[in-house]
């Protein structure tokens, strides 16, 4: 895991797919970032949203994590302090997923949160 306990993190499998998905997509960490951010939404009242970005936006907050870059803003980033973003590739489901301590409850697929 890269990061520190404020930090939005990720895993190191997590880390993995995104150079995969950028890959495939094209695309150049140094021209791109991992957008991730939160919007209303959802079973829970919360989703969790990840885009690949190349534009900055004023107030956004900026984490490193080996060679790619995580944007968030800052809005989001009150919902995401301290959050993981893990992948899974199991037999009980495949995609990334939000290991969020601010997180007072989930639904059942992990795409909805509430605080």
């Amino acid at each position: 895991m890269i990061g520190t306990d404020a930090d939005i993190r990720i895993s190191d499998k997590a880390l993995v797919k995104v150079h995969d998905l950028m890959r495939d997509a094209g695309i150049s960490g140094a021209d791109y970032f991992l957008r991730v951010s939160v919007k209303g939404g959802g079973c829970s009242g919360l989703t969790y949203n990840l885009d690949f970005d190349n534009e900055a936006k004023t107030g956004d907050m900026e984490f490193q994590a080996s060679d790619v870059k995580i944007v968030c803003d800052m809005k989001s980033f009150l919902y995401l302090c301290g959050t993981e973003l893990d992948f899974s590739d199991g037999l009980n489901g495949k995609g990334f997923s939000f290991i969020n301590p601010n997180a007072a409850r989930t639904c059942g697929c992990g795409e909805s949160f509430a605080v």
